[in-house]
């Protein structure tokens, strides 16, 4: 049984970048997504109404492009003395994101993870389609994870610590122990248990008692 369990947040949280943006980029669609990329994080937007409407915008990208993408991806400060933090204490890290396994995968694998979850690109004959491989991760989806992540490790929910920066993380840091809004939109800010705005994440270990 592990002792407590930490779930975040990937994009602007775990990485530094919104992968949904770097793809629009390669894909010539790159203001126009990042325009409801921050209204969604605002709660200005249904989630999923508006991942679907920022994936349509990738259809005819080739799949190299993921690649590429990936390559541009950095992870965000602390994060390698986060999970070895935790580890060393006997707990999980695990991560959900309404980004894509496509990306995530590798860089997951990398950090040794505990667990990650995200949505899927549908790829038909090597380019996007422009569609979504269902089950859609959007904001309910993040809290079911972070349950069912605890439930598996016997972990009960007042040990489990939600790290997220945007609206559709409100639903897991609602059902958590601890709410972190890191470097946090305005509706995190109001309904976070604890705010971090400096960006390394290695921070967290002294919330949790664990030194740094």
């Amino acid at each position: 049984m592990a002792a407590f369990l930490v779930v975040l947040d990937v994009d602007s949280t775990l990485i530094e970048n919104e992968v949904i943006e770097l793809l629009a980029d390669e894909a010539g669609a790159g203001q126009r997504v990042a325009e409801i990329t921050f209204r969604a994080m605002n709660g200005e937007l249904d989630f999923e109404h508006s991942l679907r409407e920022r994936v349509a915008a990738l259809e005819g990208l080739p799949a190299p492009a993921i690649e590429a993408v990936r390559s541009r991806v950095t992870v965000t400060r602390g994060v390698p003395e986060l999970i070895a933090g935790v580890h060393a204490a006997g707990g999980r890290v695990a991560v959900v994101s309404g980004g894509f396994h496509e990306v995530i995968d590798p860089i997951a694998a990398q950090l040794g993870l505990d667990g990650w979850r995200a949505n899927r690109l549908e790829i038909v004959e090597g380019v996007l389609t422009g569609g979504l491989i269902p089950p859609i991760i959007d904001a309910a989806a993040k809290a079911d994870a972070l349950k069912e992540w605890a439930a598996d490790a016997g972990i009960p929910l007042s040990r489990t610590l939600a790290v997220g920066d945007g609206a559709n993380d409100l639903p897991m840091m609602a059902v958590c122990g601890l709410a972190v809004g890191f470097d946090a939109k305005a509706p995190v800010r109001d309904l976070a248990h604890v705010l971090l705005d400096e960006r390394d994440l290695s921070m967290l270990l002294p919330l949790m008692g664990l030194l740094r």
